[in-house]
């Protein structure tokens, strides 16, 4: 085991690929049949359907989620405690496994990195990890633009033919509305230069219909987000053909099926039903699939994979993007609604810096010195910062599920600091662990993984927030209150209107509520720390994904495109011209 105070992630990885046993051995400590596996390198696919019919009779593994507080900017290591808790399960002899997002490119050559844990907590192979994988991305990408192509096509042909030539062609006239197309096209690189364009210029009738048009960056797709709450093909299939991709000139929804591209569009994304197998440095199995956004989207790793992963493993690990405000409240009221599973204990990923910064510590600034108060030991801010961290956990008692907290440690943090948060948690009857899983993977992640084992031993009595039936404007109130904070909500007049038209359609009856708003605080506002009082959730906006079947109420602005930096990591990242190894990544 290398040392990462010394070595870099990349190099980890390196180093523990060179014991890593084959996918044979793999496949057969899995129980896979042969013709379970898809080759594809030391990546290989997993057949969903042939692993669930053979095994759909078998009882499920115990479902850990890990979530956390409200980060910093900088992040508070929920994919490394992910990773550090399948590895300290393994050192107790567990039969143990997961699920985590796939990484976009996007991020992997900016500035966060691959999502791939790091230190001795770490996803591997690391470069095919963080390059492309198995295509899933691409193919997403593939269908999203094929999409855009018989949008902008039909327009082009309904501008320049009749009635009676297009009903030659075997087409009706969709009269789609130029300026109400809500479809743009994908690219998984973040390019602030495409979130707008203008399209179709040049002479003549022949370069497509003009018009403006956007970018957004492919895991931001709504086919992304179907990936990740299909349960199987034939329901990617349906979800597929509802995507609105514009409306009409009456104000009518136009789908892919009006456009007859929905088939030719699941065929592109076929193969990405099947979760990929990866592994950790210390060479358990962790599945990857799926990686939609975590504030527009649900922000989870898949339901197949969470479906295949309780069938092959008894302790079964997933993570939820950004912090138990958003990513566990649609971890719990989406997710596991959708899926049917139940959920025995949710970690809360916490770090002295982040709770120091809650108890009022200066600003955390990307790319800057951590101030004095983040490396020093300091009770005081430590102690009121863990309001924040009691919040989310009281949120998690909620839903019934078990939390169980996780000190992430940093090195500067102090045996003093350690106690008191450990204390604190003794005084609410929550349990607390401590893991170094970073610097000494599954050996520093053993006292977390005992007492997540305690916790899944408990019963769970898994109750929603809310139920289906409750309109939108009061799962809104509900969510912004309870999960918040907020004294309440206040609506913009868009919002309600679009709100009063949804709640009185019963065809939305059934759609998911997935509240937009910033990672950085309970509330709208990312100054506002702690655990911020006297404060309304403003909602602007309600985005509409006709496909994924969600209705996104928005508390604040967000892009689609995200821009990249004047410092990328691509400038780091290159490749060894005699080996092929590729090296920079993290």
């Amino acid at each position: 085991m290398l040392d990462p105070r010394v070595y870099k992630d990349w190099q980890i990885a390196e180093e523990a690929e060179k014991t890593l046993p084959s996918v044979e051995e793999f496949r057969k400590k899995m129980g896979l049949l042969p013709d379970e596996i898809i080759p594809y390198g030391k990546t290989p696919k997993l057949d969903f359907l042939k692993i669930m019919n053979r095994l759909k009779d078998k009882p499920n593994g115990k479902f850990i989620e890990v979530t956390a507080i409200t980060p910093t900017p900088l992040g508070e290591g929920k994919s490394t405690t992910s990773l550090g808790l399948i590895e300290g399960l393994g050192k107790l002899g567990k039969n143990v496994g997961g699920c985590l997002r796939q990484p976009s490119g996007g991020p992997t050559m900016n500035v966060k990195g691959t999502a791939a844990g790091g230190g001795n907590a770490l996803l591997m192979p690391m470069t095919e990890f963080s390059l492309g994988l198995t295509g899933d991305i691409n193919d997403i990408m593939n269908a999203h633009n094929l999409a855009m192509v018989a949008l902008n096509a039909r327009m082009q042909h309904e501008r320049n033919y009749t009635d009676e030539q297009l009903a030659k062609r075997n087409l009706k006239r969709l009269d789609i509305d130029p300026e109400r197309v809500e479809f743009g096209w994908v690219i998984d690189f973040c390019a602030q230069g495409l979130r707008k364009i203008r399209m179709g210029l040049g002479e003549g009738d022949s370069n497509g219909f003009e018009m403006d048009s956007k970018f957004g960056i492919a895991v931001g797709s709504e086919l992304m987000a179907i990936l990740s709450i299909a349960t199987d093909l034939k329901d990617l299939r349906e979800r597929i053909g509802k995507i609105i991709v514009a409306y009409d000139k009456k104000g009518n929804p136009v789908t892919t099926k009006d456009l007859e591209v929905d088939g030719a569009m699941c065929a592109w994304m076929r193969n990405t039903i099947n979760p990929t197998l990866c592994y950790t440095v210390e060479h358990q199995p962790c599945l990857v699939h799926a990686g939609p956004f975590a504030n527009i989207a649900i922000g989870q790793s898949s339901i197949i994979g969470d479906r295949i992963a309780l069938k092959l493993f008894d302790y079964h690990v997933t993570e939820s993007g950004f912090a138990a405000d958003i990513g566990f409240e649609k971890f719990w009221n989406v997710k596991a609604r959708l899926s049917g599973l139940t959920p025995n204990v949710s970690v809360v990923v916490a770090t002295i810096r982040a709770l120091k910064m809650h108890g009022g510590g200066p600003a955390v600034v990307p790319g800057k010195p951590l101030p004095v108060e983040y490396t020093a030991e300091n009770l005081e801010l430590l102690e009121k910062g863990c309001d924040n961290l009691f919040h989310h956990v009281n949120n998690v008692k909620k839903s019934g599920i078990k939390p169980v907290v996780c000190i992430n440690k940093f090195h500067t943090d102090t045996d003093a600091e350690i106690a008191l948060v450990k204390r604190l948690c003794a005084e609410r009857n929550v349990r607390c662990a401590l893991s170094e899983h970073w610097q000494y993977g599954g050996e520093g992640a053993k006292e977390l993984a005992q007492l997540v084992v305690e916790a899944c031993e408990e019963p769970v009595d898994l109750k929603f927030l809310y139920p289906l039936e409750m309109p939108l404007r009061q799962r809104v109130e509900l969510i912004a209150k309870e999960i918040y904070g907020a004294d309440g909500v206040d609506w913009s007049p868009l919002a309600t209107e679009k709100a009063e038209r949804f709640e009185s359609d019963p065809y939305y009856a059934d759609f998911c509520t997935m509240m937009v708003k910033t990672h950085l605080s309970l509330s709208h506002e990312p100054t506002w720390k702690g655990v911020p009082k006297g404060w309304r959730l403003p909602i602007r906006d309600i985005l509409v994904y006709g496909g994924a079947k969600f209705l996104c109420p928005m508390a604040g602005s967000i892009s689609m495109m995200p821009g990249t930096s004047s410092d990328p990591a691509y400038r780091r990242i290159d490749v060894d011209t005699e080996t092929g190894k590729v090296s920079g990544l993290f």
